[in-house]
This record gives structure tokens, sequence and C-alpha cells, in this order.
């Protein structure tokens, strides 16, 4: 991890005085994603499938973002984003134990990730070839909670949390005189077993200050704490509506 901080640290160094805003700049979006659930969560060395024991599938999750662009070189520009999903499936687990939970048992469940992102990064290319390198810290907090519908056993709870840092890389290809354009973003880091990735593509429709987008995004977690693990994997359709000053 300290080795990628470092690399990535040190691009982003040496773009910084290669493009800047020229005014201030703010904007927000809020986005709508459809999003297939898949991968497994791990509890005490027992491990459930989330989408074919406990039938956690596809739902819709809420996605927040704002930033802000400056003209001083030296700072770099801000952007926040706020993702929270929240899924609920009722299933039967499979041949083995899970937690205290025997094989076989009809279970409900829920899931929740919050993802809170603070990223840095600067304006590398900004004309009708943009491009933006930094580095994100990403707050991450997921819950699994499994009860069997009888009562028989102790509900089971799976938690994961952390701050992680995460390197940034954004692009947009602008068709001048248009307001269309296409691109893409994503946050990538791999280190000591785990990795995290968020990545989208998308197409986007500029209209005065109305900003419209639609897209696919992918977001992988493979994380451990202790000895509760979360190796999941999201990936939809995506549509966002947004403001930019």
């Amino acid at each position: 991890m300290r080795k990628l901080i470092l690399a990535v640290g040190g691009t982003v160094a040496l773009a910084a005085p290669l493009a800047s805003a020229d005014v201030v700049g703010v904007g927000a979006s809020v986005s709508y994603w459809d999003s297939d659930l898949s991968g497994k969560v791990v509890n005490q060395g027992s491990a459930v499938d989330i989408e074919n024991d406990l039938n956690l599938d596809s739902d819709s999750n809420a996605n927040f973002t704002a930033y802000l662009e400056h003209p001083v070189p030296v700072l770099p520009n801000v952007r926040v984003n706020y993702t929270s999903i929240s899924q609920n499936g009722s299933g039967r687990l499979g041949l083995e134990d899970f937690d205290q939970i025997s094989a076989g048992t009809e279970v409900d469940s829920r899931l929740d990730l919050d993802q809170l992102d603070a990223t840095f990064y600067y304006e590398v290319l900004d004309n009708w070839v943009n491009l933006d390198l930094g580095l994100t810290a990403r707050r991450l907090d997921g819950e699994l909670v499994v009860r069997d519908r009888a009562g028989l056993f102790p509900v089971s709870k799976t938690t994961v949390e952390g701050v992680i840092p995460m390197g940034y890389a954004a692009a947009r290809f602008d068709l001048p005189l248009t307001g269309v354009s296409v691109g893409g973003e994503g946050n990538l880091i791999s280190f000591d077993g785990d990795s995290l990735h968020d990545f989208n593509v998308y197409g986007q429709y500029e209209l005065s200050l109305l900003q419209l987008r639609a897209g696919y995004r992918q977001m992988s977690i493979d994380y451990e704490d202790d000895d509760d693990k979360m190796d999941v994997e999201l990936s939809g359709p995506f549509a966002s509506v947004g403001l930019t000053f």
C-alpha cells in the first residue's frame, strides 16, 4: 500500500504544474445505480454465498458526489463521494454451517455497505481531453446480519471497517460544440491480500448548468478485518443528474 501511495503521489506532484482551473468551479450530482451482487462473506472461518445462499441479489443504491476546483496550482482539487448500499434477502444456507447457524437453515439477511470518499486530485489536462490524477481516502463500513427464521440460533453479524487509501484517475473526452462527452473514472488499491476497485464508464450530456450522465459501474471489495472478511462484487448500469457552476 505504501508503494502505491508513493507512486501515485509522485505522479500527481509531477503533474500538478501542468494544468489548473481558470476559475473556481463547483458541482454536485445524485445517481441511481441498479446493481447485481455476488460473492461471499467469511465469519470466524465459515463462509456463506450471499447470492446463492442468502438470495441477496439485484437492488438499487444511492450515490452522491460533490467537487470543488480552483485556480491555485499548488493545492489539490477536492471531490467527495458517498455511496450507500442496503440489500435484503431470504434464503437457505447451503451444505456448510455459517457462524453458529446450521447448514440448511432458512434465514433472513441484510447487507449494508457505506462508503465515504475524500479525493484530492490535480488536473493534468484541461481542454477537450481531460485527465485528473490523485489520491482517495475511503471510509468503508460493511455489515452482514443473518438470522434464522425460527429463532433457534444466535444472530450472526459480520462487520468490516477501515480507512483505505486508493489511487484515483479520471478521464473525459469532449466532442466540441455539442455538450456530449464520454469518460471513465476509478479508484484502486491492492496490498497484502486485500484489494478494492471501483470503476465506471459513461456518456454525458451538458446543457447550460445541467449535467446528465448514464453508464456502467463495477465495484469489487476483497477486504479482511480480523476474522471477518467480505469478498463481494457489485456491477450494473447507473444514471445521474447534476448541476455545475
